[in-house]
């Protein structure tokens, strides 16, 4: 997510100062807007109904459990000369409890997930990369230069994936190469989370496929019903154009879904397409998608039946999904467009890094009140109060969310923002490790990438039952989105099949801030 925007290729250009400007958060201690800190307040009080009762029926089941054999009769006796109370009482109740459990929330449960990992002979090292760029010839000199230093300063290693259509020369961006490389991530993970989990392709009710800029007709989400020969009234839905967090408002869509289809699974597919969305120009914002994207893939199992709790890793909580579209700075800071030559791709502007910047701010404000412990939201509160009310000159609260969550998965989309997010949020490197090894060892891989830095902290072996965990991404619109999931159960890395094995104890603890390349 490092943006630089030149139109012209043969532009001179200072990296170091550019990077200073562009590539910086704003400040998370400016003031934030009142009414996202009331959304928040709203969500928590349209639960209150099934946050409150459980606590009072145990309190209630607690004082009934003291009353003695006698205690009762006499309760007894004395409901028979107040017949009309009882009753009425007794109506009331049986209300209350139907209504709580006809409107109560659905638990939706993780069962697994699966990501992709493609094969040794679609490795991209960053000499490859520069070699195939220099061969392609369709790139100035200056313009090979430019991608040497973003390469340079990626946070990008050297085993990220790039398909075959991609690495050939010539290049073939051809439709029926990118069915092979959509039909290569789909069914590769998805098998894989079949045989994890034991459930057959017949058995799932809702499939979600997303994926930003690839759409087929038939789409991605028909190929894999046509793939499983999945059954005839399955949902099927299938999301293009939303970028990046496209797989949290996939998630979000399976939740919304689970709450009035009982019984069901829900497929999620989280994927982006390399293939036809190489870009071959010489604009600098387009060019640098080229040195961040690649391959990969993720599939989730998602269950609402209460039996599929055992043996589910995560329970979902909470899904806050916020969205800057109606500001056109925002809509247009990731944009797909053709440039003065004709030649497609994604354009990344000078603006990017505050976009994201303000649409972070408005999803963890709203966040707050649903995951914040109550010191941290008085705090914050108090400090907004004596602010907007008293007028005081101090600085708002940042609170504290490392008391909320153990463990933080943020879209590896660049080095940049991954730095600008650790300082704003106060987190570690061991926080922040997840991110920056899936950034490292393959690539910012869209929707999927906070995936694989799940089953980095899973291999780990970091996670423990009742673990908090914050997924947190961003994408084109603009949007912010944000999922908070708790362990159900202590994950044993040695008992899972995950993208990391055999070489996670071998990577880098921390990645070098700046990789070296071959020129």
């Amino acid at each position: 997510m490092m943006a630089r925007n030149s139109n012209s290729g043969s532009e001179p250009i200072s990296v170091e100062v550019k990077e200073k400007k562009k590539t910086k958060l704003p400040d998370f201690h400016q003031s934030v807007r009142l009414k996202y800190v009331k959304l928040g307040y709203h969500y928590l009080i349209s639960n209150a109904m099934y946050l409150l009762l459980p606590p009072l029926l145990v309190l209630f089941s607690t004082h009934l459990s003291t009353f003695t054999l006698n205690d009762l009769e006499e309760f007894w006796t004395h409901l028979q000369y107040n017949l009309v109370t009882f009753i009425i009482c007794s109506i009331l109740l049986v209300f209350l409890a139907t209504l709580y459990f006809m409107t109560r929330p659905r638990p939706v449960y993780l069962v697994n997930f699966a990501c992709y990992k493609p094969e040794d002979d679609r490795i991209c090292s960053r000499e490859l990369f520069m070699d195939r760029s220099v061969q392609l010839g369709t790139f100035t000199e200056e313009n090979l230069g430019f991608q040497r230093r973003i390469l340079e300063r990626s946070g990008l290693g050297q085993s990220t994936y790039l398909p075959e259509a991609v690495l050939s020369l010539p290049p073939n961006p051809c439709i029926v190469e990118a069915r092979k490389e959509a039909e290569m991530v789909m069914f590769g993970a998805v098998d894989q989370l079949l045989e994890k989990t034991g459930v057959k392709a017949k058995d799932i009710g809702i499939l979600i496929v997303n994926c930003s800029l690839f759409n087929p007709t038939p789409s991605l989400s028909a190929m894999i019903v046509n793939h499983y020969k999945m059954r005839g009234n399955i949902l099927s839905y299938n999301l293009g154009g939303m970028g990046c967090s496209a797989g949290l408002v996939s998630i979000d869509l399976a939740k919304q879904l689970l709450q009035v289809h009982p019984n069901s699974y829900a497929l999620v597919m989280s994927m982006e397409n390399i293939t036809q969305n190489w870009y071959f120009g010489n604009n600098r914002s387009m060019l640098v998608s080229n040195c961040l994207f690649r391959m990969g893939s993720a599939a989730i199992l998602l269950s609402n039946r209460s039996t599929d709790r055992h043996r589910s890793k995560y329970q979902l909580f909470h899904t806050v999904r916020t969205h800057k579209g109606s500001d056109d700075r925002s809509f247009r800071c990731v944009y797909q467009e053709e440039d003065d030559t004709g030649s497609i791709g994604v354009s990344l502007s000078k603006d990017l890094m505050a976009v994201a910047g303000d649409a972070l701010k408005t999803n963890i404000t709203t966040l707050g009140p649903l995951v914040l412990p109550m010191s941290e939201q008085l705090l914050f509160f108090t400090t907004l109060v004596a602010r907007r009310v008293f007028k005081m000159k101090i600085k708002p609260y940042i609170p504290d969310f490392k008391l909320s969550f153990e463990h933080f998965c943020i879209h590896a989309g660049g080095r940049a923002v991954l730095d600008e997010l650790e300082k704003n949020l106060e987190l570690s490197d061991w926080h922040m490790e997840p991110s920056r090894m899936t950034l490292y060892r393959f690539g910012n891989t869209s929707s999927s990438s906070l995936w694989y830095e799940l089953a980095y902290t899973e291999g780990k072996g970091r996670i423990r039952r009742g673990d908090r965990l914050w997924q947190i991404a961003f994408g084109s619109g603009f949007k912010c989105n944000s999922a908070v999931w708790r362990a159900l159960r202590t994950v044993d890395p040695a008992k899972e099949k995950n993208p990391w094995m055999d070489e996670i104890d071998e990577l880098p603890v921390h990645v070098p801030k700046v990789a070296s390349i071959v020129s």
